[in-house]
């Protein structure tokens, strides 16, 4: 699933690469400490900005000169420790602002963690570290060579004919399955593939055979070895010249073109401002784009919609029981990281070429920041559908024909694209006119395949190569998995006290006397404590989903709310989410929604530390407390996710298959805040 960063891929990876295996050297810090905190505030003008790369620097430099690490330290991760929203709220513009950091890092006393002041040079806090940290680029290349120099996988290379040259491994986080024997370990688990004659790296697996590494000891636990599988034989490359090697292309047509003179929104540092929106965007290692502060402005008054929306976890566990399989149950957010795996994002092919690009800054394994560009993208967009229209036939006449009165649509979308090993994963916030927010991923990239020794369904080994998985190309099957995306939504619905409503709709009593014999009614119950806030989405059932302000009334005496309207999407599968590890570590996909008490420091559904977690610490444990939510500052998680089921059409590369939700205006607004759109059609003279 995970792209190995060997040498030979150096220049797709470069942020992380530079910093793998290269110590922080004392003399890159002895610069003058107050000329970097003056150049870290210059980029900072708001409490929730992401950290600037001279405010990472400065963290590793408080660290050095506290004396908790050397030029042989390494950074699993560094960010922003956002101040208590009390604070962020009460800030005003132009105020001064306390900038902090969360580390992780690996130095002088053992992996730790610390909470540094960067704007009094202090470390605050330090201790041992409660969980493992994120995996980091050095350690996916010392796993590779661990592997490439142990005898028994050289001699399994060797049972294939294969060279440790003519490969390239695929160093893997190996979960955690409660076993004594892997317990303390930090493991990594390593297959390989054939090096590729093309740009398709995943197209020759040697199946049935892997290496697991101690990443600690940095030692080979043990080489398994199923015995030999035939190597497939296409390249199966998706440049256009590869493909056109395979068949004609399609005909040229003509370029579908977006035109516009200048942009409607404007971007200032990480604040962006569109129509009736404001908003503020940073990007963190572990979650990709954060987006805070958005506000919605009705007449001229800005009101509070969401304090802050991200990406909490991602969770891909794959459906085949087989050694060298069942363990791939990945954390793609928690365990490897959405935001260090930002891909700079192309003109005219992942954006439109009206689009604004945002670069985002990260740090690497020493700790040294790096500026990823084009990581973010912002752009309008004309979805080709009108924000509203109405065509009135009882206006027409003999004499005068009246167009339908109506408005262009037109979308705010901030995008970004994570590149997680063979999967491509966009995420989309799209603002619209009429006060909606959507949350949209796209996922796209290879399908991880195995090697099996069927090329056709009619071949005897074929049932048994697709028990678990689709034969998609001679000699590879690509095993069934799912794809779950956590969100982590923090209404502040104008104020922090919200509550969610659950609005079911029932069959509703109907007099006996009534023509009519049944219809439904909605019955909303308040959700009141955090174990009630567990909900699933049932068609069978269905309902409304609201976060309201009970203690706010609009002009006709509504209590405001935004509707989480669920689209084509799944948040669970016939799991045992008791027995079964990977789901007791990720046991929120049980529910489509939870509902939490605010906690600042609970950030992500799969717990503070993913990589080798048991599943103490989660989003389902959290719960367990059972708060009372009603009327208080109620977080909402939701997820987003799909069962993939892989088909020929997958292959080379898959589709883009998107899934999302809508957040939409419940009595938020006194009217559709899209009637104030201007036509851009001549005014239609009224019938006589």
């Amino acid at each position: 699933m995970h792209r190995q960063p060997g040498n030979r891929f150096c220049s797709i990876l470069p942020l992380v690469l530079a910093g793998a295996g290269v110590g922080v050297s004392a003399v890159a810090f002895a610069a003058d400490t107050a000329v970097v905190a003056t150049a870290a505030k210059a980029g900072v003008v708001h409490p929730l900005d992401g950290l600037t790369g001279e405010e990472i620097s400065r963290v590793v430099s408080i660290l050095l000169q506290a004396k908790l690490t050397d030029d042989k330290s390494f950074f699993p991760l560094i960010e922003l420790r956002e101040p208590p929203k009390a604070d962020v709220l009460a800030w005003k513009e132009g105020a001064p602002i306390t900038r902090r950091a969360y580390v992780n890092f690996k130095g002088t006393a053992g992996a730790r963690e610390a909470l540094v002041n960067i704007t009094t040079g202090k470390v605050e806090k330090v201790g041992k570290l409660a969980g493992e940290p994120m995996i980091m680029l050095e350690e996916f290349m010392s796993s590779m060579q661990v592997a490439l120099d142990d005898k028994r996988f050289v001699a399994a290379l060797a049972k294939r004919d294969l060279k440790p040259d003519g490969v390239f491994c695929l160093p893997l986080t190996a979960g955690n399955f409660l076993q004594q024997a892997e317990k303390g370990k930090r493991l990594m688990r390593v297959p390989c593939y054939q090096n590729p004659e093309g740009s398709n790296f995943y197209a020759k697996p040697i199946e049935g055979l892997f290496a697991e590494v101690d990443l600690n000891r940095r030692k080979v636990t043990q080489v398994v070895d199923e015995g030999v599988v035939p190597l497939p034989k296409q390249n199966w490359g998706y440049t256009e010249k590869e493909i056109e090697a395979r068949g004609p292309l399609k005909p040229e047509g003509n370029p579908v073109q977006i035109v516009q003179s200048a942009p409607n929104f404007k971007v200032a540092g990480g604040g962006i401002a569109w129509d009736m929106w404001k908003f503020r965007v940073r990007a963190d290692k572990r979650p990709g784009v954060v987006v805070s502060a958005i506000q919605a402005q009705e007449g001229d008054k800005w009101r509070s919609v969401l304090y802050q929306a991200n990406l909490s976890e991602v969770f891909v566990p794959y459906q085949d029981p087989g050694k060298a399989w069942y363990w791939r149950t990945y954390m793609d957010s928690g365990e490897y990281g959405f935001g260090v795996f930002l891909s700079p994002l192309v003109s005219g092919v992942d954006c439109p070429t009206n689009a604004v690009f945002m670069p985002a800054v990260m740090h690497q394994d020493n700790g040294q920041p790096v500026e990823i560009p084009n990581a973010i993208c912002v752009f309008e967009r004309n979805p080709a559908k009108p924000a509203w229209r109405h065509y009135e036939i009882f206006a027409q006449s003999e004499t005068a024909a009246v167009p339908a009165e109506g408005r262009p649509q037109t979308e705010l979308v901030v995008r970004s694209a994570s590149e997680v090993g063979n999967y491509d994963y966009l995420v989309d916030y799209v603002f619209h006119q009429n006060g909606s927010i959507n949350i949209d991923v796209i996922s796209t990239g290879l399908d991880a395949v195995k090697g099996v020794a069927s090329k056709h369904m009619s071949d005897a080994t074929a049932a048994r190569d697709t028990q678990h998985g689709s034969l998609i190309a001679p000699n590879l099957v690509a095993p069934n998995h799912d794809h779950y995306f956590n969100f982590r939504l923090d209404f502040d619905i104008d104020g922090q006290d919200n509550s969610f409503v659950h609005t079911s709709l029932n069959r509703g009593k109907v007099d006996q006397a009534s023509l009519r014999k049944s219809l439904w009614v909605t019955s909303p119950k308040m959700i009141e404590r955090e174990l009630e806030g567990r909900l699933r989405i049932d068609n069978a059932k269905p309902a409304l989903y609201t976060v309201t302000n009970t203690n706010v009334q609009g002009v006709y005496g509504h209590h405001p709310a935004y509707a989480i309207l669920p689209k084509d999407t799944v948040a669970y599968g016939p799991y045992d989410y008791e027995n079964d590890p990977p789901m007791k570590r990720n046991a929120y996909i049980g529910y489509s929604f939870w509902n939490t008490l605010y906690d600042q420091d609970k950030r992500y559904a799969g717990g503070k530390f993913a990589f080798a977690s048991d599943g103490s610490d989660t989003l389902a444990t959290w719960v367990k407390k059972n708060r009372p939510i009603k009327n208080k500052d109620v977080v909402t998680w939701y997820t987003i996710g799909f069962h993939h089921v892989p088909h020929t059409e997958d292959w080379p590369v898959m589709s883009g298959h998107q899934v999302g939700i809508e957040l939409r205006p419940y009595n938020f607004f006194a009217s559709n805040p899209a009637m104030g759109i201007r036509s851009t059609q001549p005014a239609a003279t009224p019938a006589k």
